[in-house]
């Protein structure tokens, strides 16, 4: 039996056994069930920001306010392949510099990204990248294609920010509360406070920091607390500092507040998953994942031990863990047997989880931007889609996907005959 086929049966086993059963055990649907009641939700992230011509120009992610620009077709692509979610990775709706008021471009992007995925039938995460005292640049900070005074990151230290960054929350889900696509709001799209101390130590961090107002777990509850005020059913989601690696998923404090999912961004080894081409880490390999100057053997062993700090996360404090971005870069050695590995323990843990990225059909990006797609194989230099096994291992997952917001609007069971 190939590695195709074993992994088809593993999973085919896995839902019969586990979770689906306890999906579909009840034609009821909720969308708080679509997050505790194992894999369920299988999809990809859609990312975009507020175009900076000074930078962007006006073709690289098109000459709108936001970009790079979607159109039905790419979540209707995305939906055939099998994919029932989208994490829509977006600028938040109140403006990034103060005064801190509502940015009605950007609640029109949202509207229409929201109404294309309903159109494909497929659920929607809401993710806020930026708003007040954070704009995109905060991701690339350490990159040099931009001018230091155009970053935003006063969130952290800022008690006026982190104010507004509660209100625009309060608005957003009395606005999408009742939209029934609109599975989850995802607070902080990887918090970084530790970032603006260099400070990689989780125990150092916390020691020097925990407690002030630069402590994710200082104020992330406030912004539960005003979304619970307006909205009692749509899950939240919480990551963690350290732009939300699964390291410091133990250093959430977990608020006092129903319905919340706690998630973590899988790329490690980061070596591995984010190398350039001609950098050859393979998987199996040998990875310092840890930067202590020893290289450790990478393969399912590793991944199974590293992931399982989710699930011990979940069971110690009683909460639903999800996985709200993972990937590698296409050309890595191994990467099929990866991503393979790694979703299979996914599936085995019962999380949802959602791949980094789905691109949309926009030439000036996908030619500028194309590391974690899916679709162009292994060569660095094709630009084209082809037929490639890392293609062929996620969309195998995907294709196990049979809820869809169709079926939570009507309540009925999927046919999965």
């Amino acid at each position: 039996m190939n590695e195709r086929i074993r992994f088809r049966v593993f999973i085919l086993i896995l839902l019969l056994a586990g979770s689906f059963s306890r999906v579909f055990a009840s034609a009821e649907y909720s969308k708080w069930s679509l997050w505790n009641g194992g894999t369920q939700l299988r999809g990809a992230n859609i990312w975009q920001r507020i175009v900076v011509p000074k930078y962007d120009g006006n073709e690289f992610l098109g000459d709108g306010y936001i970009g790079p620009p979607y159109a039905q077709s790419d979540f209707d692509a995305l939906a055939a392949l099998g994919a029932n979610y989208v994490n829509l990775s977006h600028p938040g709706v109140f403006t990034e510099r103060p005064p801190y008021i509502l940015d009605e471009k950007v609640v029109e992007n949202l509207d229409s990204m929201i109404a294309m995925a309903a159109r494909a039938d497929m659920f929607v995460v809401i993710t806020f990248r930026t708003g007040p005292g954070r704009n995109d640049f905060t991701f690339y900070r350490d990159d040099d294609w931009f001018e230091p005074e155009d970053l935003i990151e006063n969130l952290w230290g800022d008690k006026a920010a982190q104010a507004a960054w509660v209100e625009m929350w309060r608005y957003t889900a009395e606005r999408y509360r009742d939209n029934p696509v609109v599975l989850g709001y995802d607070l902080l799209c990887e918090p970084n406070a530790n970032e603006m101390f260099d400070d990689w130590d989780r125990d150092h961090f916390y020691a020097v920091h925990g407690g002030t107002i630069f402590d994710w777990n200082m104020w992330y509850p406030r912004v539960v607390q005003a979304i619970r005020e307006v909205d009692s059913d749509t899950p939240v989601l919480v990551g963690s500092d350290g732009y939300s690696a699964l390291s410091w998923l133990t250093y959430i404090k977990p608020a006092d507040a129903e319905k919340l999912v706690y998630t973590f961004h899988q790329y490690m080894p980061d070596q591995y998953t984010h190398q350039e081409p001609g950098e050859a880490y393979s998987y199996p390999g040998q990875v310092d994942f840890d930067y202590d100057g020893y290289e450790d053997t990478v393969d399912r062993n590793w991944l199974e031990k590293y992931i399982s700090q989710a699930s011990d996360f979940a069971a110690e404090h009683r909460v639903v863990v999800a996985v709200n971005e993972y990937g590698v870069a296409r050309w890595a050695p191994g990467a099929a047997e990866f991503m393979r590995d790694e979703m299979q323990i996914f599936e085995q843990l019962g999380l949802n989880y959602s791949l980094w990225v789905w691109d949309p059909v926009w030439q000036p990006w996908n030619e500028g931007v194309n590391f974690m797609s899916i679709l162009y194989g292994e060569d660095p230099a094709n630009m084209m889609e082809t037929e490639n096994e890392l293609f062929d291992v996620v969309t195998g997952f995907w294709s196990f996907n049979t809820v869809r917001p169709s079926s939570l609007r009507t309540g009925t069971v999927p046919d999965v005959n």
